[in-house]
Parts: C-alpha cells; sequence; structure tokens
C-alpha cells in the first residue's frame, strides 16, 4: 500500500531515495536545507517543501537522511514529530551516532512516533540500483511494518536485522571503522612491499588470494593504483565516525588500541587535507609519509 513520505536530506544519498520512493508509488514530500536542491526534488516526481516540519505534515513516513549526528539533531524539533500523522513511524537512514539518536527516539516516541533506525550500505550507484544494505536497529514489528516501504531501495537478503535500539548505528560504524583500519594496514604493508622491491601487481594478487585477503585489496585497490582516492565521502564525516565509535568502545570499556590508531591515522590526514572528499586520503597521508605512490 502506497505511503505519504517525509524525506528530509537530498544529498548524495536522499536524491536517488527520493526517485525511488516516487517510482515505487509513494507519494514523497521531501525537504533540504539546501535550496538548491528543490530542482533535483521536484525532477524525481517528488514535492518541496519549505520546512522540514511542512514535508512532514500529515506523512505516514519520515525518512531522514542527513550527512550526520549534528545534523540529525537540528532537523528533527518536537515539530516535525508532531506534524506527522498518527501512528506513523520514523525510519532514520543517517549514519547517526547512537547516543544522540536515542534523544530523538525518546522524542519521536512521546508524540506517539515508531522508530526504525537503519543506516546504509553502499554508495549513490547503490541507492539508484536498489542494491543498498540496511543496518536494522529497532522492534522486528515495526521493521516488518515497514518493509514494503524499504523494499523500494533494496532487495529482503540486504537488509540485516541487528537487534534493538543502536544496534544498527553501531553496526554501521564498526564496519566503517574495520574498511578504514584494512585500507591503512594495507597501505602500509604496500608501501613495505614495494619499497622491499616486490612488484605491487603480483602482491596485490597474491594477497588477494592469502589468509590476508579481503573485499578491499580484492576490490578498491584498482582505485587506490590508478590514484582514485574515492571522493564519495568527506574526510571530517570519516573522522567522525571514527570518533563516535572509538568513543563507544571507551564508554563501554572494550579494548581499542588498534581503533584509536585508526582515528589518530584519520585526524592527522583530515589536519593535512582538510574536510574534503577521500575515503583513501589516509592512505595518501601515508605515502606522502613514504615519498612515493602506489603505483604498479
Amino acid at each position: 500500500m502506497p505511503s505519504r513520505v517525509a524525506l528530509i536530506g537530498v544529498g548524495r544519498m536522499g536524491t536517488p531515495l527520493c526517485g525511488r520512493f516516487v517510482a515505487a508509488g509513494h507519494t514523497v514530500t521531501a525537504f533540504d536545507t539546501r535550496p538548491e536542491r528543490a530542482e533535483a526534488v521536484r525532477s524525481s516526481g517528488a514535492d518541496w517543501a519549505p520546512s522540514g516540519t511542512a514535508a512532514a505534515a500529515g506523512a505516514d513516513v519520515l525518512v531522514t537522511v542527513v550527512p550526520g549526528p549534528s545534523e540529525a539533531r537540528a532537523a528533527l524539533p518536537d515539530a516535525v514529530f508532531s506534524a506527522l500523522a498518527p501512528g506513523a513511524v520514523w525510519i532514520d537512514m543517517t549514519s547517526n551516532a547512537p547516543a544522540v539518536a536515542e534523544v530523538l527516539r525518546e522524542r519521536a516516541e512521546a508524540h506517539g512516533v515508531d522508530v526504525l533506525e537503519a543506516p546504509l550500505g553502499g554508495g549513490p550507484a547503490d541507492a539508484e540500483h536498489g542494491r543498498l544494505k540496511l543496518f536494522v536497529g529497532g522492534s522486528p514489528e515495526v521493521l516488518d511494518r515497514c518493509r514494503p516501504l524499504l523494499s523500494a531501495v533494496t532487495t529482503t537478503d540486504r537488509i540485516s536485522h541487528m537487534g534493538g535500539p543502536g544496534t544498527g548505528y553501531t553496526t554501521k560504524l564498526l564496519i566503517n571503522l574495520l574498511w578504514f583500519g584494512q585500507a591503512a594496514a594495507t597501505g602500509e604493508a604496500l608501501l613495505l612491499g614495494q619499497r622491499a622491491g616486490v612488484d605491487l601487481t603480483v602482491l596485490r594478487d597474491t594477497l588477494a588470494g592469502s589468509a590476508a585477503g579481503s573485499d578491499f585489496v580484492r576490490r578498491d585497490l584498482s582505485a587506490l593504483f590508478a590514484g582514485d582516492y574515492l571522493p564519495s565521502y568527506g574526510l571530517d564525516r570519516i573522522h567522525d565516525q571514527l570518533e563516535v565509535i572509538t568513543g563507544q568502545a571507551r564508554d563501554l570499556g572494550t579494548p581499542h588500541e588498534l581503533a584509536d590508531a585508526v582515528l589518530r591515522l584519520h585526524r592527522r590526514a583530515l589536519e593535512r587535507f582538510g574536510p574534503v572528499d577521500g575515503e583513501l586520503l589516509a592512505v595518501a597521508l601515508l605515502e606522502e609519509v613514504a615519498g612515493t605512490l602506489l603505483r604498479p
């Protein structure tokens, strides 16, 4: 059954999601703090609202896809939740911080709004083609209720229910921690191998088929070897997410020495390059320190 969807956030990820919701037959009203996004929204067949509260008015579902915790906090005052239709649900697809999201969840529930977190795995192309991965936290009943809408942006096998509130956000942050940690460790290993006289292409292929193989080695090294530092996400956002997950480890009393090292490296990269786009800029910093590029 088609829903009335309020979408807050129509950037790199929100824009293709907006189009997919419309294509699936849902009525979508969208808002973004950047008025210039209105044209893209209307081109997708959705309506543009002048505010988040206006977008939420009478909607059955509120979907948020904003850059991070501070934007989520700013986008979701009480007025947005109170504007939704009775029995509405809020689906947060932001890579949010669990502590920030908890406050917002309590705010939503105070207005009778059910909550589901579903941070995204994948990039804009995955969003456009309906192959995103969703790391879901919340009750199974709310997830089942939302599956018809979520089917517009992904397939059932790509929806992972991680547990109760906070588990979806934590899973996404852990995945990012491990990916950026693998990138850094692989960069160091390749620089050492190159300096020791090992051919980079041979080394990559050997690593890919070994116990040290990973999706990063098999899928992403070709981009690095071509000088592509994957400018699909901001270095400042990467740093912030790593800071959140290391803080969570500290708060929960689990070891975080390696996580701290990954965070420190990305902080140095941020200080060196600034808040620019590039998921592999920490490796670029390692190349700079070594005085050589990882190019076959």
